[in-house]
């Protein structure tokens, strides 16, 4: 006859592994429920969309394209004139370290890169303001990269966001409440990369309410929180040009980009509505940018003085 307290044993000990087969059982399935996930993620971004011929001729041809533009340009409650600039190139990218790649390798991302920069007079002191923007050429993810930087004689101040498991954004400032940041956001619409997809596939623009990320010059020259906002996304033509815009009620802030409807979509020029000032002087103002010339050429390699003319080929 068994002991009570050698069934009690019996007891416990089935019981132990009963508990250690299920936690088991639910690791197995957790863990098969992330290699699920990881799976589905790895195989949305590798369906790429085929590049056409027209495509590749365009922007495999070993030139950049540089186009100017006239820029009004809103800030401290005044429009100002200056000018503006969008260089277009194709080139390999290092998907991990997300740098440009020095040697030809399998794993390299095709990117179009979109370096976009604007120079403008505030008065006495000139601000010169730059961003990149890293975007596949197969449309298959959000841009790989983002970075930017604005200069003036105040200072200058720099954020960088990375397309890893979230957008890792660094951002550095020599704004006290802004001063050096690292956080992770979701990832979502990045209004920087609405340029690059335009000139990859308008068609594949999203139209509707979604959560954007508004641009890395605003969020810092406007001095708000870098976050995703509700925006409304609309896309019209008129006469053989497409508008895109941008509208995010919360910043009373809205964004046209006009684009050739025809390949290559061209960039004929856009305009920004927001508050401009701060305090009594704050105003709501209109950029814009018109432009001006179109240039292909393979600029990384006239950095001579005698090539110091071709810059009259842009107006610049």
């Amino acid at each position: 006859m068994n002991s009570p307290i050698r069934l009690k044993g019996v007891f416990i000990i089935t019981m132990v592994l009963s508990l250690g087969l299920t936690s088991c059982n639910e690791k197995e399935s957790i863990d098969t429920e992330k290699e699920v996930s990881k799976n589905q993620k790895a195989e949305s971004v590798m369906a790429k969309k085929e590049l056409s011929e027209t495509f590749k001729s365009y922007w495999y041809a070993g030139d950049a394209e540089i186009t100017s533009y006239q820029l009004q340009q809103a800030r401290y409650g005044e429009t100002r004139d200056g000018k503006a600039v969008l260089i277009y190139v194709t080139e390999p990218f290092l998907p991990e370290a997300q740098v440009k790649a020095d040697e030809s390798h399998p794993d390299n991302v095709p990117v179009l890169k979109l370096n976009t920069t604007k120079n403008y007079l505030t008065g006495i002191y000139p601000y010169s303001i730059m961003t990149s923007s890293f975007y596949p050429v197969h449309d298959n993810q959000h841009a790989i990269k983002l970075s930017f930087s604005a200069q003036e004689w105040c200072g200058q101040v720099y954020a960088q966001l990375n397309n890893r498991e979230q957008f890792d954004v660094m951002s550095h400032s020599y704004f006290e409440s802004e001063g050096d940041q690292n956080l992770q956001l979701e990832k979502t619409i990045l209004e920087n990369e609405i340029w690059n997809k335009i000139r990859i596939d308008p068609a594949s623009l999203p139209v509707g309410e979604f959560d954007v990320i508004p641009s890395l010059e605003y969020i810092r020259l406007a001095h708000i929180k870098l976050k995703a906002y509700k925006a409304n996304l609309r896309l019209s033509d008129v006469k053989g040009i497409s508008t895109y815009e941008i509208t995010y009620p919360e910043l009373e802030r809205s964004v046209k980009i006009n684009f050739a409807i025809d390949f290559p979509h061209a960039i004929e020029g856009w305009s920004e509505t927001a508050k401009s000032g701060f305090g009594a002087n704050v105003k709501s103002l209109t950029s814009t940018a018109t432009k001006m010339k179109t240039y292909k050429t393979p600029y990384w390699r006239q950095n001579g003085n005698k090539d110091l003319a071709l810059r009259d080929s842009l107006g610049l």
